[in-house]
C-alpha cells in the first residue's frame, strides 16, 4: 500500500484480556500494508500502551477488547494521550459483538478515531479496515510538533514524564528522517546532541546474535538486574528489527518480551532497518547520540538477528555481548563467527538444551584461540557464560551481568556495584521434562499405532479361526486332521488377551441382554436399568451391542470399541450414565459474589445435583485486585464474578453445602488458580467448622479440626482449570513465569496426594480455549492431549506415582459443527487409554479420560443472534452422543454480553430437551456401528498421532512452545477461518449467506439487553477489599513473607497458600509471588 510517510502502529489486546487472535491478524495485515508495527501482545494496560506509543512516536494505536470495560478503557487512553501532548495519535479498536453500536457511537463522540463493528467487518473486510486505519495515520509526526519547538537551551529535560519521552522520541524520529531535511536544520537540531553525547558518561552496551537466540529475554533480564541495583539510574533501550524488502513493513517485536520496558525509568525505542542492508538501522548512531546526549545513565542497543560475518554493533558500543544457542552446527562453524572474536562477553543461551555443555566448552575454546589465551585464565574465568534467560533469576544471566558491570567500571570509569549473585554462577540444567524423556509424544503415537496394528493382526487371525472352524465342520474325515492342526496353529498364534476377549463375549452379551446391569463403583454394587420404554412401549436399549456372530467382527469391536466402561473406552468411560444427575453444568459469573450466588440459586433451584460452574471477571483471572484506575475499574465484575478475598469466596457459595455428594464446583481460572483453589478449600472447611459450631455450640478442638479438614478435603467435588500450558499457547491468562506456574501446579497435585484429595480435579486440561483462539478440531484435540501427556511426564519427574495423580486429571473440549467434533471424545478416550496402559503402566481408573464439553463460543455470531441457539443445539447433541461427562451450553446472546437469566434458561433447556425428550438419546452408544463414524474415528486418530510426531520433532510440547509452534498454528488456522468466512467460501447462515437484508443488524444489537456490573457493585467490591485489608493489616505482611520463604526454599507453595489466603488478598499474593517466581514474559 502506497503511503506518503513511514507509518508506525502500536498494537495490543486490552488489559486483562488474552483474546489476541484478532489483533494478531490485524497487525500482520498492517505489516503487509507497509507499516512498522510495535506489537505489545495481550493484557496491556492503558499506561503500557500510551507509554509505548509515545516512546515509539507512533501515529496509531490499535487495540482489541473482548473482556468488557471498553468504554472506560478507550476513554482513559484518549485522556492520557491528550494530557501528555500526544492527542495526535489515532486510536482504533474492536471487540466483535461485545462493543454494541450505541457504545461505538459514544466512543466516537469522545474522540476515539474508529471502533470497528461486526457489520464493518462484513462490509469492509479485513483489508478494508486496514486501509481505513492506514489512511487515517498517513501523516508526518514532525509536522505535528517538529523538534525545533522542543529544544530549549540544552535540549529536553530528562525525567520520568511521558512528555519528556515524547520529546526524545520526536528527536529520534527526526534522526531517522534527517536525510530529507535541510543540512543546516539537521545540524542545528542534532549537532548539540552529538556534542553532548561525547561529553556525557552514559555507556553503551550492545547485544547481538542470531535470530531466535533469546536476545530480548536476555536484555530484559539485564535490565531487571540493573534497575534493581541502581534505583536512581535511567536506561535507554534501542532495539533494531529488519524491514521487509518487499513491502517496507516491519514487525518491531522486541518490546513484547521486555517486562522492564514498562518501568518509568526506561525509555525504549524500536528501530526498523529501513533498507540499511545490515543488522542495524542507518540512524542508529544518531539515535544513540540523542539518548546519550539527553543524559541517560546507560544505553542498551539490541540488533536484529545476524549472520556469521556480522559485527556492526561493536563499532557503536563500549561493551558488546554476543548471544547464541547451542545449535550452531559443527564446532568448525564457530571459527566463522566474527562476534566470538570481537565480543567482550559471549552467552550460550537456552542452556537447558541437549548438547549445551559441549557447546559452552567449544565456544570457550574458540574464544581462547581468537585471543591466543592458551594457558590462562581457567575456563570459569572467561567471559563466556551459559544462561537460560527465559528462567527467572537464572544464575548464568546474573554471572554475565556481573561481568558487564565490571567492564563498564573498567572502561567508563564508573563505580557501579552489582548485587544478587556471583560471577561464576551457572544455570541448573534440570528441565521441566528430563532430557531423556523429550520424545514422549513419539512414544505415545507409536504405542497407539502399535496397538492398532496388533488389533488388526488379531482380527485377521480371528477371521482365519472362523474359516477353519467352518471348514472343520464341513470337511470329510480325510482332511480333518490337517484342518485341526491349522486351527490349533492359529489359536497358538493369537495373543492370549485377544483369546480371552473372545471368550468373554458370550458373558458380556448375556449381561446386556437383561433388564439390569450390575456393576461395581468403588467397591459398591450398582444396579441400573438397561432399557427405557418409549411412549409406544418399545424397550429402547441404553447400550446396543453388535449383532455380528463371526469372531473377526466381534474381536474388532472388543479391541477397538467395546461397551462403555471397558478398555479402550472408545464408547465411554462408565458403563452407564448416572440417572440421578444430568451432565449439565450451571454456569454463572457476573458482578460481585452476592449477585452470582443469586444466579447459582436460580439455576439450581429445581435440581437435586448442584453442578456449579464459575466464570471469574478478567481482573481476577489475571490475579489482580479491583482498583479505581479506569482501565481496571471498568472490568470489575464484567463477564465474570469479582473474587479477591476468602470472604468473597464464602459469599459466592453461600447456601450450598460444598461437602454434599451432589454438589460440585468447577472454577474456570488458570494463572492464579492455586490462590483461588486455596480460597475455595478454605471456604469449604470453614463451612463445615461453622456447621460443627452450630450443632455442638462450641468451636472444634485441634483434633476435631484436623478431622473436619481431612474429611472436607477428601469429599469436596469439583474442578479447577489451572492449565498453564494451554494458557501460554492460546488463552494468555498466564501471570507467572511458565516454569514457576508449572511448579505450583505440581505443588497442588502433590498436596492432593498427601492429603487424599480424591474427588477434586487438580487440572482441567483444556482444548476449549485453543479452539476459541482459532484452532480446528484436530489441532485442538492434538494439542490438548499433548499437554495432558506433558503434565503426566512432569508429575512423574517429580516422583509422583501415575495412579496417585492420574485420577485428578480431567479434560475440557469445545464442540463445534465440523465433522471431526462428532468423534472427538472417541478418539481422545482411545488414545489416552492405550497410552496410559501401555506407555505408563497405569491402572484402569487412570486409563479413563473424563472430559467436559462447552459448546463453541466462536460459533456465536452477533448477526442474527437468534440463530445461535440452533448451532448450540446441534453442538450439544454431538457432545451428548459422544458420551461427554458434563456439558455447558452457551447462551445465544454471549456473542454480545454476559447472558441474561432468560438466555441462560434457554441454553439449559437445550440440554434438557435432548436428554428428556429426544427419544434416541436414551441409547448411550448410538454412534457405534456407523461406517462413517468408524472411518472418521480412524482418520482423526491418525491425524492426532501425526501432530504428536510433529510436536515431538520440536522437542515435545515445551520445546515447541519455545519456537511458538502451537501459537503459530492456531493463528494460521484462525486467519484461514476469517478469510473463508469473509469470502463466503465457508457459509455462516445469517452472516454471509441467508442474510436478512431487511434487518438493521446494528439496531438489533442495540435492542439486546446488556448485562453489566453497576457502579454501585464495583464500589462495593472496593469497599469489601479495603475492609479485608484493614481487618488483616497486622497479619498479611508476615504471611506473605512466609509464603515467599517457602517458595525460595523449595517447599510446597500450595500448602502455604492455604494459610496465606486467610489474611492476604489475591492481588497482594500475586505481587509477592512475582518477586520470587517471576512475571510471565509474553511471546509474539
Amino acid at each position: 500500500m502506497d503511503t506518503k510517510n513511514p507509518i508506525r502502529f502500536v498494537t495490543a489486546a486490552s488489559l486483562f484480556d488474552g483474546h489476541d487472535a484478532a489483533i494478531n491478524v490485524m497487525r500482520r495485515i498492517l505489516q503487509q500494508a507497509g507499516c512498522e508495527v510495535v506489537h505489545l501482545g495481550h493484557n496491556r494496560s492503558v499506561a503500557d500502551i500510551v507509554q509505548a506509543a509515545i516512546q515509539e512516536d507512533a501515529q496509531g494505536i490499535a487495540v482489541s477488547s473482548y473482556q468488557g470495560g471498553h468504554l472506560e478503557f478507550f476513554k482513559y487512553m484518549k485522556d492520557l494521550l491528550d494530557e501528555h501532548g500526544a492527542g495526535h495519535i489515532k486510536i482504533f479498536g474492536g471487540g466483535g459483538g461485545t462493543i454494541v453500536p450505541r457504545e461505538i457511537e459514544d466512543l466516537h463522540a469522545y474522540g476515539i478515531t474508529r471502533v470497528f463493528s461486526p457489520e464493518d467487518g462484513r462490509r469492509l473486510g479485513l483489508e478494508g479496515m486496514i486501509s481505513a486505519m492506514v489512511e487515517a495515520c498517513d501523516f508526518d509526526p514532525l509536522e505535528v510538533a517538529a523538534p525545533t519547538s522542543l529544544l530549549p537551551s540544552g535540549g529536553p529535560v530528562l525525567d520520568d514524564s511521558w512528555r519528556s519521552s515524547l520529546e526524545i522520541a520526536r528527536l529520534i524520529t527526526y534522526a531517522e528522517r534527517n536525510g530529507v531535511r535541510p543540512p543546516q536544520e539537521v545540524e542545528a537540531i542534532l549537532g548539540p546532541l552529538r556534542a553532548a553525547s561525547q561529553e556525557k558518561s552514559g555507556p553503551v552496551v550492545g547485544i547481538t546474535g542470531p535470530g531466535g537466540a533469546g536476545k530480548s529475554s536476555f536484555t530484559d533480564e539485564l535490565l531487571v538486574r540493573y534497575l534493581r541495583d541502581f534505583p536512581d539510574h535511567r536506561v535507554a533501550v534501542l532495539a533494531v528489527d529488519p524491514s521487509k524488502r518487499t513491502t517496507g513493513g516491519a514487525l518491531l517485536g522486541d518490546r513484547i518480551r521486555m517486562n522492564a520496558a514498562c518501568n518509568p525509568r526506561v525509555f525504549m525505542r524500536s528501530l526498523a532497518t529501513r533498507g540499511s542492508g545490515a543488522e542495524i538501522s542507518d540512524s542508529l548512531a544518531e539515535a544513540i547520540d540523542v539518548v546519550r546526549g539527553v543524559g541517560f545513565d546507560l544505553v542498551i542497543v539490541e540488533t536484529s538477528g545476524i549472520g556469521q560475518g556480522s559485527s556492526a554493533v561493536v563499532d557503536l558500543t563500549d561493551v558488546s555481548l554476543y548471544v547464541m544457542t547451542p545449535e550452531y552446527g559443527a564446532a568448525s562453524q564457530l571459527e566463522k563467527i566474527d562476534m566470538i572474536d570481537l565480543a567482550d562477553v559471549v552467552i550460550v543461551n537456552k542452556f537447558e538444551r541437549r548438547g549445551a555443555e559441549d557447546a559452552l566448552r567449544d565456544v570457550r575454546k574458540q574464544y581462547r584461540r581468537a585471543r591466543e589465551l592458551f594457558h590462562a585464565p581457567p575456563d570459569e574465568d572467561l567471559p563466556v557464560f551459559g544462561s537460560i534467560a527465559a528462567r527467572f533469576a537464572d544464575p548464568g544471566v546474573t554471572a554475565a551481568y556481573h561481568k558487564v558491570v565490571a567492564l563498564l567500571n573498567e572502561r567508563c570509569t564508573h563505580a557501579l556495584v552489582a548485587t544478587g549473585g556471583v560471577a561464576g554462577g551457572t544455570p541448573d540444567r534440570n528441565a521441566v521434562i528430563p532430557a531423556h524423556r523429550t520424545q514422549y509424544l513419539s512414544e505415545v503415537s507409536e504405542c497407539a499405532r502399535r496397538y492398532r496394528r496388533w488389533a488388526d493382526e488379531q482380527v485377521c487371525l480371528a477371521a482365519e479361526l472362523d474359516g477353519l472352524e467352518v471348514a472343520l465342520r464341513r470337511v470329510s474325515d480325510g482332511g480333518r486332521d490337517a484342518v485341526q492342526a491349522a486351527l490349533e496353529q492359529v489359536r497358538s498364534e493369537m495373543d492370549p488377551v485377544a483369546t480371552a476377549a473372545l471368550a468373554s463375549w458370550p458373558e458380556l452379551r448375556e449381561a446386556y441382554s437383561g433388564d439390569e446391569l450390575v456393576s461395581k463403583v468403588r467397591d459398591r454394587e450398582v444396579r441400573q436399568l438397561l432399557r427405557v420404554p418409549s411412549l409406544a412401549g418399545t424397550p429402547v436399549p441404553r447400550v446396543a451391542l453388535p449383532r455380528a456372530e463371526d469372531k473377526a467382527s466381534v474381536l474388532r469391536y472388543l479391541l477397538l470399541e467395546s461397551v462403555p466402561g471397558r478398555f479402550p473406552f472408545t464408547a465411554g468411560v462408565f458403563p452407564l450414565k448416572r440417572a440421578d444427575e444430568d451432565p449439565k453444568r450451571m454456569f454463572a459469573g457476573e458482578g460481585g459474589p452476592e449477585r452470582t450466588n443469586r444466579r447459582f440459586h436460580y439455576l439450581s433451584r429445581s435440581e437435586k445435583a448442584k453442578r456449579l460452574s464459575t466464570a471469574f471477571d478478567s481482573v481476577t483471572l489475571y490475579g489482580n485486585d479491583p482498583d479505581l484506575r479506569p482501565d481496571i475499574y471498568g472490568k470489575v465484575g464484567e463477564s465474570g464474578v469479582s473474587v479477591c478475598t476468602l470472604d468473597d469466596m464464602k459469599a459466592l457459595f453461600d447456601g450450598f453445602d460444598l461437602c454434599e455428594v451432589n454438589t460440585s464446583v468447577s472454577m474456570t481460572i488458570n494463572g492464579p488458580a492455586p490462590m483461588i483453589l486455596a480460597m475455595f478449600l478454605n471456604a469449604a472447611i470453614d463451612q463445615q467448622v461453622d456447621r460443627f459450631a452450630a450443632e455442638k455450640g462450641r468451636q472444634p478442638d485441634p483434633e476435631e479440626m484436623a478431622g473436619i479438614r481431612a474429611r472436607t478435603l477428601s469429599v469436596a467435588r469439583g474442578t479447577v482449570q489451572a492449565d498453564i500450558l494451554k494458557e501460554d499457547q492460546a488463552q494468555n491468562t498466564c501471570i507467572f513465569s511458565t516454569e514457576f506456574a508449572l511448579r505450583m501446579m505440581g505443588d497442588v497435585q502433590a498436596f492432593f496426594i498427601d492429603n487424599e484429595v480424591r474427588n477434586y480435579y487438580s487440572v482441567s486440561i483444556s482444548g476449549y480455549h485453543i479452539a476459541e483462539a482459532g484452532a480446528n478440531p484436530i489441532t485442538q484435540l492434538a494439542f490438548t492431549l499433548a499437554n495432558g501427556f506433558t503434565y503426566v511426564e512432569y508429575y512423574l519427574s517429580r516422583g509422583m506415582a501415575i495412579d496417585d495423580f492420574a485420577r485428578n486429571l480431567s479434560f475440557f473440549f469445545s464442540n463445534g459443527l465440523d465433522a471431526e467434533y462428532t468423534v472427538l471424545g472417541r478418539v481422545a478416550r482411545r488414545i489416552w487409554a492405550v497410552a496410559m496402559r501401555d506407555v505408563y503402566g497405569a491402572g484402569e481408573r487412570s486409563q479413563k479420560l473424563k472430559y467436559h464439553i462447552q459448546t463453541s463460543g466462536r460459533s456465536l455470531h452477533a448477526q442474527e443472534v437468534d440463530f445461535n441457539d440452533i448451532r448450540t443445539t446441534l453442538q450439544a447433541l454431538l457432545a451428548l452422543q459422544d458420551h461427554c461427562n458434563s456439558l455447558h451450553t452457551n447462551a445465544y446472546d454471549e456473542a454480545v454480553t454476559t447472558p441474561t437469566e432468560d438466555s441462560v434458561r434457554r441454553a439449559m433447556a437445550i440440554q434438557l430437551i435432548i436428554n428428556k425428550e429426544y427419544g434416541i438419546a436414551a441409547c448411550e452408544n448410538v454412534l457405534q456401528g456407523s461406517y462413517m463414524i468408524d472411518e472418521l474415528t480412524d482418520l482423526v486418530e491418525e491425524a492426532v498421532l501425526s501432530e504428536f510426531d510433529r510436536i515431538s520433532d520440536r522437542g515435545g510440547v515445551l520445546g515447541a512452545m519455545e519456537t511458538q509452534y502451537q501459537r503459530g498454528r492456531i493463528q494460521e488456522e484462525s486467519l484461514l477461518y476469517e478469510r473463508l468466512k469473509h469470502a463466503g467460501e465457508l457459509p455462516i447462515v445469517g452472516v454471509n449467506t441467508f442474510v436478512n437484508e431487511e434487518v438493521d443488524h446494528e439496531e438489533a444489537m442495540d435492542a439486546l439487553e446488556l448485562t453489566r456490573a453497576s457502579d454501585a457493585e464495583k464500589s462495593a467490591r472496593l469497599d469489601h477489599l479495603h475492609a479485608f485489608w484493614k481487618t488483616h493489616a497486622d497479619e498479611e505482611e508476615d504471611a506473605l513473607r512466609r509464603l515467599q520463604d517457602v517458595a525460595t526454599q523449595g517447599g510446597n507453595i500450595f500448602a502455604e497458600l492455604l494459610t496465606t489466603v486467610r489474611v492476604a488478598s489475591l492481588g497482594q499474593i500475586t505481587q509477592a509471588l512475582f518477586d520470587v517466581g517471576g512475571e510471565y514474559r509474553r511471546n509474539m
